[in-house]
């Protein structure tokens, strides 16, 4: 490993490291409202919102994130009333056609895990608040969505991290991400193993600092059993 190179390159993988950081946080963060969203309407007594959630988690579990990301930024050009609409703005931009992808495909893995912890959420703590009159925007609000919240979080944990990893993905449409940004200094210099095992141990210490944070937040929210054992 050449240090003095890596060193002399290192503001290229920052700037590199930074976009995905950027594609990743504002990815989780919108999808994982739209994933509130989709599970909602999968857990509801509607069966045509039922039958639209379900699709929308088919089709984007069901395709690779790589081939979603080339359908919005090249399928998209193909289309001409997109052309001719205010989207093409935004989809002629490799950078926001990235951030759909990436938001797309984590707000359908999100609302099948949000769906799956409100789903296991204790009937008798539901019966408890109908018992005492709750509405049901307050069941999910005082009930429901907390505990869901705890049961999530190990599998919401996975995903997260997976989302990290795939956004190196972005390349593919001439974003520099950080994996992309090593690929272009390989091809300047040919250190493939300088700059591979710079992004793995940045790739690896950003992994374990989130799951530093999620292990710290089940820690404090289920702090109130370990007191009681």
């Amino acid at each position: 490993m050449d240090f003095q190179l890596l060193q002399q390159y290192w503001p290229d993988l920052l700037k590199g490291a930074w976009l995905t950081v950027q594609l990743v946080s504002l990815s989780l963060l919108i999808g994982f409202i739209l994933a509130a969203l989709i599970a909602l309407a999968a857990l509801s007594r509607y069966r045509i919102c039922r039958y639209a959630a379900q699709t929308y988690i088919f089709i984007f579990r069901g395709s690779p994130l790589l081939v979603q990301i080339y359908l919005i930024y090249y399928g998209s050009s193909q289309i001409g009333w997109v052309q001719d609409s205010f989207l093409w703005a935004i989809l002629i931009d490799a950078y926001w056609c990235a951030l759909i992808a990436l938001t797309l495909n984590t707000s359908a893995y999100t609302a099948e895990i949000i769906r799956g912890a409100m789903a296991n959420v204790p009937q008798g703590a539901i019966e408890a608040g109908q018992a005492f009159g709750m509405s049901r925007w307050l069941l999910l609000r005082r009930i429901i969505w907390p505990q869901a919240f705890r049961l999530m979080l190990p599998a919401y944990s996975n995903e997260v991290i997976q989302m990290l990893h795939a956004s190196s993905l972005v390349g593919a449409i001439t974003l520099l991400d950080l994996t992309a940004a090593a690929q272009n200094l390989i091809s300047r210099t040919y250190a493939s193993n300088t700059f591979y095992l710079a992004i793995a141990f940045i790739y690896l210490a950003t992994t374990y600092l989130i799951s530093g944070l999620f292990r710290l937040a089940e820690k404090r929210l289920y702090r109130h059993l370990n007191r009681s054992q």
